[in-house]
């Protein structure tokens, strides 16, 4: 590609169910990083609700408004709020969303270069798979969760028809893509075995979403000022994660005269779950944090002297990156990571900390004790190694200008026709 074609500017749309103040990955970071290329870029998503599946306090949902945030502009469509674990209501928080950029692209979209679809849910790269028949405009999908394996593996939906149904749906948007980004080498290898063109995808690994200047935040006292040994876990609490596997592993460390304790950072469907059930078994060393923004996490992170990744056992997870890998690679922090796979690689190639073999609360306590006994110079160096290897594979930089190639691809004359083809 020569240099006159990395340098066009272009006028580009963030398709989104979740954008900021949500806890969004490809949010206004991304965003603010395409515009600092000289880029035009306006976003189209929803109201604010999750993931408590309520409305932000500030908003109010209708059908449509328009706010700007950092000169960028938004456009916020209706949805049915809803983040629980009803599977009605996810459908509906889903399919409304669906109806409404489809709606909104085929009626009222302005003309844009290049439209940029996040997935998940696979409804929304659905709409823009249908308008694009509508108003031929270049589109990229980028592909976080591999739908549906996600959702047999988080226990959403059980039903085989259901499931094969929303197989045939991502098949058709696969197949009506420009463009497909996946997460990892793993995302890239099954959707070539699902019949998607090997020179359609590219692998760009997530980046943190932890804004600068957390260092400015104030972590709890319970964080800040613990002498235990602290182990973090930052995220989502939902069944994917098999955080009751965390709390049989204090459980075990409870019984040692090792002064370890576990932080629990965020909220999900399960929190109350297992607070209930580290209030049974009178555990001391684990301790529930609120979850906070992603310009706060930042100070969580560094006060932290490990950092854990922890996902139930399932082929699908083994061929995802948790987001939080990258934040925590870029925090400086060693990291336990308890799942397998590309995320498991990822850490042992940048010599970053250890892997455990997950659903395995023995193997989980043995590793943190491990970590507790090592020197801090050799926890040091981990932390360095990984953020050395975050700096030169996974930042920020290096992952808006692998996108901004993409985008400068399926936007030239020559590509864009070969794929309307």
């Amino acid at each position: 590609m020569s240099d006159s074609a990395r340098s066009r500017s272009l006028t580009i749309l963030l398709l989104t169910q979740w954008f900021d103040p949500e806890p969004s990955f490809k949010g206004l970071t991304f965003a603010k990083a395409l515009q600092g290329l000289g880029h035009t870029v306006s976003v189209v998503t929803g109201f604010p609700n999750y993931p408590g599946g309520k409305i932000y306090p500030g908003y109010k949902l209708q059908l449509h408004t328009n706010e700007i945030q950092n000169d960028i502009k938004i456009k916020r469509l209706y949805l049915y709020p809803s983040h629980d674990g009803s599977a009605i209501g996810r459908a509906l928080n889903y399919c409304t969303f669906f109806f409404s950029v489809l709606f909104y692209l085929i009626f009222f979209a302005p003309r844009v270069d290049v439209i940029y679809v996040y997935h998940p849910p696979a409804t929304v790269g659905f709409a823009a798979a249908i308008a694009r028949f509508f108003r031929r405009t270049p589109t990229v999908l980028d592909v976080q969760d591999m739908w549906p394996d996600t959702l047999v593996a988080t226990g959403m939906i059980n039903n085989p028809l259901l499931l094969r149904f929303i197989g045939r749906i991502c098949l058709f948007v696969y197949a009506n893509m420009n463009h497909i980004v996946v997460l990892s080498r793993g995302f890239k290898r099954v959707l070539a075995q699902r019949g998607v063109p090997e020179n359609k995808l590219s692998v760009i690994f997530n980046w943190a979403d932890v804004q600068a200047g957390a260092a400015n935040y104030i972590v709890p006292p319970s964080l800040a000022k613990s002498k235990e040994f602290k182990i973090l876990f930052a995220g989502n609490m939902g069944k994917a994660q098999n955080l009751g596997c965390v709390i049989d592993a204090a459980l075990l460390l409870s019984t040692q005269p090792f002064d370890i304790k576990i932080f629990l950072l965020g909220e999900g469907v399960e929190t109350e779950r297992l607070k209930e059930h580290c209030a049974i078994l009178n555990l001391k060393n684990v301790v529930f944090l609120p979850r906070v923004s992603m310009a706060e996490v930042g100070a969580y992170l560094a006060a932290a002297d490990c950092l854990l990744v922890q996902l139930k056992a399932d082929p699908l997870f083994e061929i995802t990156i948790p987001s939080k890998t990258q934040a925590y690679l870029a925090s400086g922090k060693p990291i336990l990571m308890a799942v397998a796979g590309d995320a498991a690689d990822m850490v042992q190639a940048a010599g970053a900390g250890l892997v455990v073999k997950q659903n395995d609360p023995e193997a989980l306590a043995k590793a943190i004790i491990s970590l507790s006994q090592m020197a801090q110079e050799e926890l040091a160096q981990m932390g360095r190694a990984g953020r050395l290897y975050y700096e030169k594979h996974l930042s920020l930089k290096v992952g808006v200008c692998a996108f901004d190639a993409v985008f400068q691809k399926v936007t030239s004359r020559t590509f864009s026709g070969a794929a309307r083809q």
